[in-house]
């Protein structure tokens, strides 16, 4: 079974929001989803340069990325969840993706919108909880 980890560029500095990601990974950490949050002290390149030798496959968070709809994004999620490999989704530092990737990876967008990312993380985290809630095919998703 695959396994989906979250990459977050420093902890969250507004508490409201880092419990509302501390509750999404405590809701998806048994549905194979694991939350690592990285100091905000390295570098952006450093940052790239430690996903890049992640073993799996990366993708960077980016408001010019592919953009999927919630469904869509759940039958990616599925597929990532039966497959072999890990999958590591990054959001990156405050300044955005400022260096060029060292190794192959694909970029996603949560909005065509540019957002803090802090609230970028707590968008994904709720984007990759709904999955998991479709996915189990629960009522939470109203579409």
């Amino acid at each position: 079974m695959g396994r989906v980890v979250i990459h977050l560029h420093g902890v969250a500095k507004q508490k409201d929001l880092r419990r509302v990601l501390e509750m999404y990974a405590e809701r998806t950490q048994s549905r194979g989803v694991k939350l690592e949050v990285h100091s905000s002290k390295i570098s952006s390149k450093a940052y790239l340069d430690l996903l890049c030798g992640l073993p799996g496959d990366l993708y960077l968070m980016d408001e010019g990325g592919a953009m999927d709809s919630s469904l869509a994004f759940a039958e990616r999620f599925k597929n990532w969840s039966v497959g072999t490999k890990t999958v590591h989704l990054a959001i990156g530092p405050a300044e955005g993706w400022t260096e060029k990737p060292t190794c192959a990876c694909q970029r996603l967008s949560l909005s065509p919108m540019t957002m803090p990312h802090e609230l970028a993380s707590v968008v994904l985290m709720e984007q990759v909880y709904r999955c998991t809630e479709i996915l189990r095919g629960s009522d939470y998703h109203k579409a």
